[in-house]
């Protein structure tokens, strides 16, 4: 305190020595236009501050060495601990099912009934339409008369040859007619069913694309669209370098930005042919849907979880600086007493990211005090001063 009355003595005799004579102040020198006397008046000021200046700063130094506080570095630190660490690839895909298809007739003709509407419910095998069958129900029946006629005769014919009566060629030929009668009755019956549109599949009629009434062509008219949302699935696109990462079974987040919803899901098959144009390979997700809300080609943003670290030490990303040699490392406190520490550095190998955190795989160990606020200020060795979380 001596010192700092000290300095300021001189500042006080200087500013009593320039107001102790009677001079004339710079409002009346400048009405008065003298310039000789302006100029000694600049001269005089332009002193006494230099003068001043020189204090402040010698009062700033003192107080500077004297300042309890004067070198303390604050931080903030957190403990390093092991936790699970889960990475996802995030990734967009479209909703699709393999139950959604056009039917088309495999009989061509009039399409005579439509016994469906669309919303309706179907189950499989169930009779959708019906096409007029030309005339071929009655070739039917009359093929069915000479089948059974022919089936009638071989029967005759083998219980006389079972009691070694007739010729064995009156048999064979008799079983040969009826057996031929009987594949081109099939064979009719065959075409015959047709004519009758069913069901490949459980599900809801979603549309009824012709009219009754209309000439259909097999392969070609399309009838009923038919869809099942039950089996539902996502098909996505990874990069080949994911190919032992992302296999069958793994977790999948789903999210549906539209319906705001997310579910979790599994992936149900990964291909084993890589595409050679974009070296990726496409992947299934189940997706259970029971409320029907997901529909085909609604656009889904994925996550899979392609790696896991039961046991990963997470730091954020912002603590971390790179040296010349491009090696990474933080500071964590070290010596530790009470408030008291030292920084040390700690070179680091870093793994995978996931948001503002990435793994540490080496150079950090359970229950480290890494350097968070300051990480960027300190210097080795320099000692901090923790400051309460």
């Amino acid at each position: 305190m001596k010192k700092i009355k000290f300095l300021l003595l001189p500042v006080v005799l200087m500013l009593a020595a320039c107001g102790g004579g009677k001079e004339k102040d710079i409002d009346t020198l400048i009405e008065e236009k003298n310039v000789e006397a302006i100029t000694e008046k600049k001269e005089a000021l332009t002193a006494e501050k230099d003068a001043l200046d020189a204090q402040i700063k010698k009062l700033s130094d003192a107080l500077e060495e004297i300042n309890p506080t004067k070198k303390k570095t604050f931080i903030t630190v957190f403990s390093a601990k092991d936790s699970v660490f889960n990475h996802y690839l995030e990734l967009q895909g479209s909703v699709d099912t393999k139950k959604n298809i056009v039917i088309t007739p495999e009989y061509n003709g009039i399409l005579k009934q439509v016994f469906v509407k669309e919303g309706q419910q179907v189950s499989k095998g169930q009779i959708l339409a019906r096409i007029d069958d030309g005339g071929l129900g009655q070739q039917v029946a009359q093929l069915q008369i000479q089948a059974d006629l022919a089936k009638t005769t071989y029967e005759r014919q083998k219980r006389l040859w079972d009691q070694k009566i007739g010729s064995e060629i009156q048999f064979l030929q008799a079983k040969s007619a009826y057996e031929a009668q009987q594949k081109a009755v099939d064979q009719l019956k065959t075409q015959l069913a047709k004519t009758a549109v069913k069901a490949p599949f459980s599900g809801v009629i979603d549309d009824v694309i012709t009219e009754q009434g209309s000439v259909v062509a097999a392969g070609q008219s399309p009838l009923i669209r038919i869809v099942n949302l039950r089996d539902m699935y996502i098909e996505a696109v990874i990069p080949e370098k994911y190919i032992t990462s992302v296999t069958e079974g793994k977790d999948v987040e789903v999210y549906f930005p539209v319906l705001g919803k997310e579910i979790p899901a599994k992936i149900r098959q990964a291909a084993d042919f890589i595409d050679p144009n974009n070296r990726t390979f496409k992947v299934e997700i189940a997706v259970p849907n029971k409320d029907g809300n997901i529909k085909p080609n609604l656009t889904a943003k994925l996550k899979i979880n392609d790696y896991t670290n039961p046991k990963a030490i997470l730091i954020p990303q912002s603590v971390i600086s790179e040296n010349a040699d491009g090696e990474q490392y933080v500071f964590v406190a070290d010596s530790i007493q009470g408030k008291t520490a030292k920084a040390k550095i700690r070179k680091i190998v870093t793994g995978k990211t996931q948001g503002d955190y990435i793994e540490v795989i080496d150079g950090l160990l359970n229950g480290d005090a890494v350097i968070n606020a300051g990480a960027r200020t300190v210097n080795n060795g320099q000692e901090v001063t923790i400051l309460e979380k």
